[in-house]
């Protein structure tokens, strides 16, 4: 599903530098935004995680 995000011109050039610098892509970022935010948040990221929760199994730390 694709949606429309609008950033200001200092957070765009703040992003695309930081996506250079780590050889990542917009998507990229952003995905490892939300990710981030729905962990903080308590919500399963994917399919899998949800499952995990519901069972009541903890993950496993990389």
């Amino acid at each position: 599903m694709r949606k429309l995000i609008a950033f200001d011109d200092e957070t765009m050039t703040a992003l695309t530098q930081l996506g250079h610098d780590r050889m990542a892509t917009l998507q990229d970022l952003a995905d490892e935004a939300f990710a981030d935010l729905l962990k903080k948040h308590g919500r399963p990221i994917d399919l899998k995680d949800a499952l995990r929760r519901s069972a009541g199994v903890k993950r496993k730390k990389s």
